[in-house]
């Protein structure tokens, strides 16, 4: 008995209760307001809506924890799913066209990561810089124009098992990774401790600037991943496809309990925000809401969660 105590105890100090708690009660509001939100073909439509800012949020994530941001997901979405769907075009069997891409994707992550470590850019610059790279190489390779993919790699975007669509389960399976990643590896745990204190982490034997390239190349291939589902659910790759995408990456990872500073965030509490950030949007249109207030909503929803997460942090030091 006193160890069941003992462990709802620890559930209710876990950190990621009160992002739970938000969500159950944004869910219970919504659903009150509309009779259709609760309907199964409604809950799988949120779930495929957010299944992509949750896989970026997750590769978003790692590099917030290590200090870092990245501004270039959208964009680097728009052009891995251009390069998907020019492979494809060439002839490219879909088995080979899944590897490529992600091979594209980790090759983009390494050199943000190497201008980060080696050049010491700071990496709000370089990941800006990349993301006006990535988009002008989509507008460069599709002159401008959407490419349509009629190739086997058009089911990660729209296929399904069951009634479940495959970019809901791709999504879990990420989120699975990044969590035993973050909490039953050293290589995880070590990103903490950059976050923390990057200094004190090199003097302990830590190889940061290895390890910081090394959440470069898994937000990329995690781009590569997710603009394939993207162009595979219209079966068309737009060269314009994830714009906006990195605030909602972003919010999704601040919402879900992560510092901006470095050092905090559990995978659990951001794919959470994730769907806060689907709920939201899929309320707003199942009430009709402008979507200019959608834009409104979300950016006071980030300031909100970084002035929480800033008085925290002043709490803590005092």
């Amino acid at each position: 008995m006193e160890a069941t105590i003992k462990y709802v105890r620890g559930i209710g100090k876990r950190k990621e209760i009160p992002i739970f708690i938000a969500l159950l009660v944004l869910c219970v509001v919504i659903s009150l307001l509309s009779p259709f939100f609760l309907t199964w073909q409604n809950i799988f439509n949120v779930f495929r809506q957010f299944s992509v800012i949750a896989i970026l949020a997750v590769g978003q994530g790692l590099i917030i924890i290590t200090g870092g941001i990245d501004l270039s997901v959208g964009a680097l979405l728009g052009l891995m799913g251009v390069l998907a769907a020019t492979l494809a075009a060439s002839g490219v069997p879909a088995a080979l066209v899944f590897p490529l891409t992600i091979l594209f994707g980790c090759m983009a992550g390494t050199v943000t990561g190497l201008l980060i470590t080696k050049v010491r850019i700071n990496p709000f610059i370089v990941t800006l810089g990349m993301m006006s790279v990535a988009r002008g190489v989509s507008l460069l390779i599709t002159g401008g124009m959407p490419v349509s993919i009629d190739n086997g790699i058009t089911y990660l975007g729209g296929g399904h098992i069951g009634n479940v669509p495959v970019s809901v389960l791709i999504m879990f399976a990420v989120a699975i990774c990044g969590y035993v990643f973050t909490t039953r590896t050293l290589p995880g745990r070590n990103l903490y401790a950059i976050g923390n204190n990057e200094r004190a982490a090199r003097l302990s034997g830590i190889r940061t600037d290895r390890m910081k390239i090394m959440v470069y190349v898994i937000m990329g291939a995690l781009c590569a991943l997710s603009g394939m589902i993207v162009s595979g659910t219209l079966n068309t790759a737009e060269p314009a496809a994830g714009t906006g995408y990195e605030l909602d990456v972003i919010a999704a990872v601040v919402i879900g309990g992560a510092s901006l500073s470095g050092g905090k965030g559990s995978i659990v509490g951001i794919v959470m925000g994730a769907a806060i950030m689907g709920v939201l949007r899929n309320g707003f249109v199942l009430l009709q809401v402008s979507a200019y207030w959608q834009v409104v909503t979300i950016g006071l929803v980030i300031i909100g969660a970084v002035a929480i997460d800033s008085i925290k942090n002043r709490s803590s030091k005092a």
